[in-house]
């Protein structure tokens, strides 16, 4: 998920090591947030981090009231005191003792005054030096005479405590000794109260004591706190105008406030990583094996299915019953199937029982009164509408075709063979560009084993001229495409018009399918690395709208893959074999937030990409396309090592 730093502290003259750890935060991080303008200006020159990655955000403070000082002073015994104060963690950075050293020339115009040290000393000094500087400042007080003017407060307070201990000071100072201190929570705390302030010059509290709303000392200069205090003390109207510039200051710093600007900071990370995806921390650190193919693994594909056929959805790794069957996801498994035929490492009985129960689905989701097949099937086994889409029928028919084109078995072209006669007249009547390719597809597996189907050569013919003409009226100079969007499967429109053309010999289809999918390759690009990244279905892309990114899914990277082979064959082009790899390495992980889909526990796929993570559900829509991607390519492989025998 995005990573948004705070940062409280940013050094400008950090030693190596600390420069190396800043750096990592900074590149890790989408978004870096810092308390003061000094820490930005820092983050840029010293560590050069871009200013459209930083945002200034202001320590938060309670929202205190602004009250007369006379108030609170009852719970601490200084009725009647001029109360200068110093809280927080107790260090020897803090400079405590500088103001101890000015008390004696304070005491000596005001007699009246109390300096109270409120805070426990710092763990991290009390670990390594005990209370070694609480008692230094304890025995300075003694020895200066001014031991019975300084109150110790060596605890914890609560948040309705510090209330009442910011509230009773008539002075707040900070003394720290060191420029470098780019936050201080308590000047901002001192601030949101309306204190009047002595400071240190240290960057936060130039930044905030500006304009009046309080004054500057030198380090290390007990004099000058002496005479700022002095004089603040002598000139109470000076001092309650410093008080109030502080108040009306920080409204815009009380919690409710800095909450909304953090709120608008995480907005506009979401919105960014939705815009320009990235890899988390983990997964950068993940060893992913690229440019290898796993091995075939069905173990998931066999929890799918049952005696109808292929569970739609999964939630994780088991079938969502509920969801019932579809006549898409059956057609995509009975391919799976038939290409699993085509594959020695699986054997004969396993492939034809599961193309027998897809292939059986297709026999009962067809109805013979309409022609027409139905899509959505429940668990119960009611059809849900009375016709199925034109994608439905398209798949069907690349399915019954691609058994009819491939199988060796005599039992499955018979049932096939019936069906596919049944269900073409319907397709050549198809008007959605994406229907006909699936259908076209379908026809030009038959006809690899049927090439004298007058028929079959009439419907593809028609087809593949649909899908010209279409690419024709919709292609223009920055847009290649068969129509005013690009949606999902969009590959196999490509695929369709080069492999229809190369079997009708028509340069001109070969020509624009090659046309289309070298421009879909480039939209499909990463800009910037180079990876895959299909166009998401969260939005898909057209001409008028911007490239959804997200949700990517895996059917693209597997239309992606059979394309982009159908390229290599046609053309003989080695580009087109690399990009079938980035489309497949998508699967295994070189994708924008590198994390794989593939699982090869199940040897499932997950179900796409979300702009932060993987949705973990295995369905069967995505284990399929993992599948016929994988079997494409090792049948890739295997043609390479049958060219490379002598």
């Amino acid at each position: 998920m995005p990573i948004v730093t705070t940062l409280h502290t940013v050094l400008r003259e950090p030693n190596f090591d600390q420069r190396i750890v800043m750096e990592e935060i900074a590149a890790l991080s989408d978004r870096l947030i810092v308390m003061s303008r000094q820490s930005a200006e820092i983050l840029q020159e010293v560590f050069h981090v871009p200013i459209s990655k930083i945002d200034v955000i202001p320590h938060g403070i309670p929202d205190l009231p602004f009250t007369d000082p006379s108030f609170y002073k009852d719970a601490f015994g200084t009725e009647g005191k001029d109360v200068l104060l110093t809280f927080g963690l107790l260090s020897p950075n803090k400079g405590v003792e500088n103001v101890i050293k000015a008390l004696p020339a304070i005491l000596s115009k005001h007699s009246n005054v109390v300096y109270m040290i409120s805070g426990v000393t710092h763990p991290h000094v009390l670990r390594q030096e005990g209370d070694k500087y609480r008692l230094y400042l304890q025995n300075l007080a003694e020895d200066l005479g001014v031991e019975a003017n300084v109150i110790f407060r060596n605890r914890f307070v609560s948040p309705q405590e510090l209330v009442e201990v910011i509230g009773a000071a008539d002075i707040y100072i900070t003394p720290y000794k060191h420029k470098g201190q780019v936050v201080s929570g308590t000047l901002a705390y001192a601030l949101s109260a309306g204190k009047a302030i002595i400071s240190t010059p240290y960057l936060h509290a130039t930044e905030l004591l500006d304009e009046g709303r309080g004054v500057l000392v030198p380090f290390d200069d007990p004099q000058a706190i002496a005479a700022k205090t002095i004089e603040l003390l002598d000139n109470g109207t000076a001092r309650h105008a410093m008080r109030k510039r502080a108040y009306l200051y920080t409204r815009d710093m009380v919690w409710n406030r800095v909450a909304q600007q953090y709120m608008g900071s995480f907005e506009r990370v979401y919105n960014e990583r939705l815009r320009n995806p990235r890899a988390t921390f983990s997964a950068q650190n993940t060893e992913k094996v690229l440019d290898r193919l796993p091995a075939v693994k069905l173990d998931h594909l066999h929890c799918m299915t049952d005696h109808t056929g292929i569970i739609e959805h999964a939630v994780f790794v088991v079938p969502n019953y509920p969801e019932g069957y579809t006549t898409d996801d059956n057609a995509r498994a009975l391919i799976v199937a038939i290409l699993l035929e085509e594959f020695a490492g699986v054997t004969p009985t396993v492939t034809l029982d599961l193309a027998s129960r897809y292939l059986a689905f297709l026999w009962l989701a067809f109805d013979p009164a309409t022609r027409r097949f139905r899509n959505c099937l429940s668990y119960g086994r009611q059809w849900q509408e009375a016709e199925g889409s034109e994608d439905s029928h398209g798949r069907a028919l690349w399915g019954l075709g691609t058994v009819l084109g491939r199988t060796k078995d005599a039992g499955l072209r018979g049932a096939a063979g019936r069906l596919f006669e049944l269900a073409v007249p319907a397709a050549v009547e198809f008007k959605s560009p994406r229907a006909c390719a699936f259908a076209l597809l379908g026809l030009l597996e038959y006809l690899e084993s049927f090439p004298g189907d007058r028929a079959a050569l009439n419907a593809a013919d028609a087809l593949a001229n649909r899908l010209l003409d279409s690419y024709r009226a919709h292609c223009s100079g920055d847009w290649k495409w068969f129509e005013g969007v690009l949606a999902y499967s969009n590959a196999r429109l490509p695929q369709a018009l080069i492999r229809a053309g190369r079997r009708g010999a028509n340069e001109a289809m070969v020509s624009a399918g090659l046309e289309a999918l070298e421009w879909l390759a480039t939209v499909q690009r990463c800009e910037i690395k180079g990876h895959f990244v299909p166009i998401g279905s969260h939005g898909f892309y057209s001409k008028q709208t911007e490239k959804a990114r997200f949700d990517q899914q895996p059917v693209e990277a597997c239309a992606a893959v059979s394309a982009f082979l159908q390229a290599y064959r046609a053309t003989g082009k080695s580009r087109w074999r690399k990009d079938a790899w980035t489309a497949f390495n998508w699967f295994l992980g070189d994708n924008d937030l590198q994390v794989a889909l593939y699982d090869p526990s199940t040897g499932g796929c997950r179900d796409g990409r979300h702009p932060d993570r993987a949705n973990e559900n295995q369905g069967a829509e995505s284990t399929l396309s993992f599948l016929m991607a994988l079997l494409e390519m090792r049948k890739l492989e295997e043609a390479d090592t049958t060219d490379s025998k002598p």
